[in-house]
């Protein structure tokens, strides 16, 4: 990989990051020198990102404008939850069938990392459920499903932090989390695959509610 491709990818990172927990807000322009600027990076390497990430939707780029940052609303939650939930369920079951020893010590150790973790510290334990769904998708062994699962959880984890103060129900969500490593750990897939789709769709649910409180 040259140096050109290694700047943007980390311009990408950067910019993803910042996009998908709103430090960089919908609907905000996006001046590619100043976060070159910013960035300490090419300006070619921030443009080559600012595209990767309009392939991603999270950027518009327009000719008269210039690029600015997606909005994101109630009816792209729809439609990212129809797919999230039949893909983390798919996932689930495929984990519970092929999981390894070295699988399943992970998703131990992250559970381990979830209860030292403080109930009230909501953004810690957000970030925990998204490793704890990255071991799953890695254990399910299918590199496609997973890269997938990356790409919607970026695109939804906006609207996540826009309710994310809102978000409750969050430590009793992650205890699902429980029967879901031993329905893996025996190889039960029936029951990983219900209890994703219930734990996935049973948050979807809840964050439609608050969204639409605040009229998203």
């Amino acid at each position: 990989m040259d140096t050109q491709q290694v700047d943007t990818q980390r311009a990408y990172g950067i910019l993803r990051t910042r996009i998908t927990t709103l430090d960089l807000a919908p609907g905000a322009a996006l001046n590619e020198q100043h976060l070159a600027a910013d960035l300490e990076l090419p300006l070619a390497a921030v443009w080559e990102a600012l595209k990767l990430l309009a392939h991603d939707h999270l950027v518009v780029i327009t000719p008269r404008h210039g690029p600015y940052v997606a909005d994101v609303n109630l009816p792209d939650l729809e439609q990212l939850s129809e797919l999230r939930v039949s893909l983390e369920s798919l996932s689930a079951r495929l984990a519970a069938q092929r999981a390894t020893a070295d699988d399943l010590a992970a998703l131990a150790a992250l559970r381990q990392e979830q209860i030292a973790t403080d109930p009230a510290d909501a953004q810690a334990l957000f970030a925990v459920d998204h490793k704890f769904h990255q071991a799953i998708a890695r254990a399910a062994n299918n590199s496609y499903l997973a890269q997938a699962l990356d790409h919607f959880f970026g695109l939804s984890q906006r609207l996540w932090y826009r309710v994310l103060p809102h978000l409750a129900f969050l430590p009793s969500a992650v205890e699902k989390h429980i029967d879901l490593v031993e329905a893996i750990r025996t190889g039960d897939a029936d029951r990983a695959e219900g209890i994703m789709r219930h734990h996935v769709a049973d948050f979807y649910d809840r964050v439609r509610q608050v969204l639409a409180v605040q009229g998203r």
